[in-house]
């Protein structure tokens, strides 16, 4: 859907300075997510092992 008039090249301009600044955040927020991740993961199967450690115990199997 296009507008009534020519984009101008301030508009041009403005329309890609948004675009890349909202593609950095999504990059920034990636980053971030992904070097979250491994302790998150490494913390999860440690508590998942020492719950299984523990059932083991009391169960015996």
């Amino acid at each position: 859907m296009g507008g009534c008039f020519p984009t101008t090249p301030w508009e041009k301009a403005r329309t890609a300075g948004l675009f890349l600044f909202g593609l950095s955040l999504f990059m920034v927020g990636a980053h971030l997510s992904s070097v979250k991740m491994g302790p998150e993961q490494a913390r999860i199967k440690a508590r998942s092992d020492l719950l299984r450690e523990h059932l083991k115990k009391k169960y015996g199997k």
